[in-house]
C-alpha cells in the first residue's frame, strides 16, 4: 500500500500534464455522460406516458438537485481538503475528513427525507406542478426522497475516490448504477406497469447499486483515504470547514434546483407542453454540460495535488489545457446539437408539435452559449479547489443565481415565451463575462509563482 500511495502522489505531481487530465477526465466524464443518460433515459421513457408525466420529471428534478446540492456540496469539500491534504503527505487528515463527511451526508440525507415526506404536496407545488403534473410528481417524488440517504452518501464517496485521483473506481461505480437504471426504467414502468413510479424506483436501486460498488472500494482497502468510525471528528469546526469548502457546490447545485422551480413555473403559464419543452431541452443542454463538468472533474484533483504541494506552474497548465479542451468539444457538440435541434426534441415526444416547436427553440439559443461554458466552469471549479471559498461561493451563484433569477422574471415580460426560453443560455452568457476578471485577477495575486 505504501507504494501505491508513493507512486500515486508522483503520478499527480510528475506526469505531464495532458496525459494526467486526460487520464483523469476519461472516468470522470464517463461517470458524468452515464449519469446524464440514465436521467435523459428516464424523462425518454416517462414521456412515452404523456406530456404532463414528462414535466413532473422536470419538477422533481428540481428535489433531485436539492440532495445533490448536499451530497456534492460536503463531497466536494471532502474531496477538496483530502486532495491538498495528500498533496502535502498528511494522510491522517485525509482520513478524517472523508469519513466525517460520509457521517454527515448520511444524517442530512435523513433529515431531507423526513423533510420532504411531511410536506410533499407543498413542496411539488413550489418546484412548479400544476393539478395536472401533481399526481405524476408525488408518484415519483416518493421514491426520490427514500433514497435521500443513499444519494447524498454516494455522491461522497465518488468525490472522495476522485480527488485523491482514483477517479476510474469512481467511475466503475456510478457506470454501473447508470446502466442499470436504462435496463430496469422500461422494465418496471411498461412490464410491470407501474408508471412513473417506476422510472422512481429504478433510479434509486440504481442509486444503491452505485452505493454499494464505492463503499467496497474503501472497505476492501483499494483507496488510499481509510473510512473508519475512529476518524469521524467530533469537533464543529472540522464540520464547518467541510461545509464552508463545499459551499460553492451548495450554492451552485441549490440555485439549480430554484432555478429549475422558477422555470418550471413560468413555462407554466404557457401550459403542460411548454414546461415538457424545457424539460428536454435542459436534459440536452446537461448532457454537454457534464461533458465539460466531467473535464473539470479531472482537472480539480490535479489542482489540488499541486496546489498542496506549492507548485503554482502546474496549476496554471492543468487550468489552461483543461479550458482549451472543454470550449473544444462544447463548440462541436453545439455545432452538432444546432444543425439537428428539431430531430433530438423529436426522438422524446414525436407526436406532439407543441412541445417540438418550443423545445427546439429552447435548444437553440443554448447552442449559443455553449462555447463559452467550459472557461467559467473552470473558474469556478479552481478557486473552489484550491480552498478559496468566498469567491468561489460568488461565482457558483452566478449563473442560476444572480444572473439566471433576475433574468427569468424580466425577459418572460418583455418576450413572453421567448423569454423564458431564453433566459438560461442569456444567465450563461453573464456567468462567462463575470468570469473573466476574476481568472485574470486569481493568476496575477494567488498562483504568480511557486510558493
Amino acid at each position: 500500500m505504501n507504494f501505491d500511495k508513493e507512486a500515486q502522489h508522483k503520478r499527480m505531481l510528475e506526469t505531464p500534464m495532458p496525459r494526467l487530465i486526460v487520464s483523469l477526465a476519461i472516468p470522470t466524464t464517463a461517470s458524468q455522460l452515464v449519469t446524464t443518460i440514465y436521467n435523459t433515459a428516464d424523462t425518454y421513457f416517462v414521456a412515452q406516458i404523456g406530456t404532463s408525466a414528462t414535466a413532473a420529471v422536470g419538477v422533481v428534478f428540481s428535489l433531485m438537485s436539492i440532495i445533490q446540492a448536499v451530497g456534492f456540496g460536503i463531497g466536494m469539500g471532502a474531496g477538496s481538503l483530502v486532495s491538498r491534504r495528500l498533496g502535502a503527505e498528511q494522510e491522517e487528515e485525509a482520513h478524517k475528513y472523508a469519513s466525517s463527511a460520509f457521517a454527515a451526508a448520511i444524517v442530512f440525507g435523513l433529515c431531507l427525507m423526513i423533510l420532504g415526506e411531511f410536506g410533499l404536496n407543498s413542496l411539488m407545488r413550489l418546484l412548479g406542478s400544476t393539478d395536472t403534473i401533481l399526481p405524476y410528481a408525488r408518484s415519483y417524488a416518493h421514491y426520490i426522497l427514500a433514497g435521500a440517504p443513499i444519494m447524498c452518501a454516494a455522491f461522497v464517496l465518488n468525490n472522495v475516490l476522485r480527488y485523491e485521483g482514483e477517479a476510474s473506481m469512481a467511475m466503475i461505480g456510478l457506470c454501473t448504477g447508470g446502466i442499470l437504471n436504462m435496463f430496469l426504467d422500461p422494465l418496471f414502468i411498461f412490464v410491470f406497469d407501474m408508471g412513473i413510479a417506476g422510472a422512481a424506483l429504478a433510479t434509486v436501486l440504481s442509486q444503491c447499486v452505485s452505493f454499494l460498488l464505492l463503499l467496497s472500494v474503501f472497505l476492501r482497502g483499494r483507496s488510499i483515504v481509510k473510512l473508519h468510525p475512529r476518524y469521524v471528528s467530533l469537533h464543529p469546526q472540522d464540520y464547518l470547514l467541510i461545509v464552508r469548502t463545499g459551499f460553492p457546490t451548495i450554492c451552485r447545485q441549490g440555485l439549480a434546483s430554484l432555478a429549475s422551480a422558477l422555470l418550471n413555473r413560468q413555462a407554466s403559464l404557457y401550459g403542460d407542453a411548454a414546461v415538457a419543452a424545457v424539460t428536454i431541452s435542459n436534459k440536452i443542454y446537461l448532457l454537454v454540460r457534464n461533458i465539460v463538468l466531467g473535464i473539470g472533474q479531472g482537472f480539480q484533483p490535479v489542482a489540488g495535488y499541486n496546489y498542496g504541494a506549492k507548485n503554482h506552474a502546474r496549476v496554471r497548465e492543468a487550468f489552461v489545457f483543461s479550458t482549451k479542451l472543454g470550449t473544444v468539444i462544447a463548440t462541436a457538440a453545439a455545432v452538432i446539437l444546432a444543425l439537428h435541434a428539431g430531430t433530438v426534441i423529436s426522438w422524446f415526444r414525436a407526436d406532439d408539435p407543441e412541445v417540438i416547436r418550443i423545445g427546439t427553440t429552447a435548444l437553440y439559443y443554448a447552442c449559443a452559449v455553449m462555447p463559452f461554458m467550459a472557461y467559467s466552469t473552470y473558474v469556478n471549479q479552481i478557486h473552489q479547489s484550491l480552498g478559496f471559498s468566498t469567491r468561489a461561493t460568488f461565482l457558483a451563484c452566478c449563473r442560476q443565481g444572480l444572473c439566471f433569477i433576475p433574468l427569468i422574471y424580466l425577459l418572460p415580460a418583455v418576450l413572453g415565451l421567448t423569454g423564458v426560453q431564453m433566459a438560461q443560455p442569456a444567465a450563461d452568457f453573464f456567468s462567462f463575462i463575470i468570469a473573466v476578471p476574476f481568472q485574470v485577477v486569481f493568476f496575477r495575486k494567488e498562483l504568480s509563482g511557486n510558493a
